[in-house]
């Protein structure tokens, strides 16, 4: 199709590549005690990817790259439209897929029915690499149609698709990694990109901080839109991550997570 061999193989590369890592990272130098084993949480969430990866490829065969590719080739979207090419499209289109990323995330978290789907996602008790995969089928595939719909109403570059799918993936797996960072680096970090301390903000259970920090890639929405908190409230070591106890137990089941979206839940802090 329009997706080459050779383009899968290479996000496939980046994404073992950094998950390994990360992983990695998280066992030398973890910022923080889990409280629960790998093995209760990760062949949950590995299930999920994997379901969704399944859904995805067998719903939309031909991705986000293969789409701005037939959209290159039918003339479709602003860019194509006025005959714009070149690097300085490709980076506008990386920013403004950036924002819309950023924006899905917060509309998530306002519209009700986007949050009892996402909710699956911060229902893990404890945060690391995985918890960047947990995300439900629905939700993957609400995802892919915004973010298909901007590629092609954009005209966006086939090249900056790919690029920032690649980008995209692994900041999603580096701020939630379990990872300390030296705290001049992290603040030199944020100021361009969210680092894990900057997200892991986003994934405490108190609402006033789930409801903050919700870039996955750049850092400059959160400031630009007031929704930027720069440390929880219990400081990172005391901080309770996910909804509550309840939910971090259930999340550990593959059943009991695809089945969350459709269960009432009402949040205690």
């Amino acid at each position: 199709m329009f997706e080459s061999l050779d383009t899968n193989s290479l996000r496939m590369l980046f994404f073992a590549s950094i998950f390994g890592f990360m992983a990695l990272f998280e066992v030398v130098l973890p910022r923080r005690d889990l409280s629960v084993g790998r093995m209760s949480r990760w062949p949950t969430n590995w299930s999920i990817v994997i379901l969704d990866a399944l859904l995805v490829r067998f719903i939309f065969p031909i991705g986000g790259v293969g789409l701005a590719a037939l959209a290159a080739s039918q003339g479709w979207g602003l860019f194509n439209a006025l005959g714009w090419t070149g690097i300085a499209m490709g980076v506008v289109a990386f920013l403004v897929l950036d924002f819309a990323v950023w924006f899905q995330h917060w509309a998530a978290h306002k519209i009700p029915l986007l949050w009892r789907i996402h909710r699956v996602h911060h229902a893990d008790g404890d945060m690391d690499v995985t918890t960047a995969l947990r995300f439900h089928p629905i939700e993957i595939l609400l995802s892919f149609v915004w973010k298909g719909a901007v590629i092609v109403a954009l005209g966006a570059p086939a090249l900056a698709v790919l690029v920032f799918e690649i980008v995209l993936n692994g900041a999603a797996m580096f701020n939630h990694a379990n990872i300390a960072l030296p705290r001049w680096l992290d603040s030199i970090l944020r100021l361009a990109v969210v680092t894990p301390d900057m997200h892991r903000v986003h994934h405490s259970a108190r609402t006033v901080e789930t409801d903050s920090n919700y870039g996955f890639n750049l850092s400059i929405w959160d400031r630009m839109f007031r929704t930027y908190t720069a440390q929880p409230e219990g400081g990172h070591d005391g901080m309770t991550i996910g909804l509550d106890a309840e939910c971090a137990v259930g999340a550990r089941k593959l059943g009991w997570s695809l089945a969350f979206p459709f269960r009432p839940h009402r949040r205690k802090v």
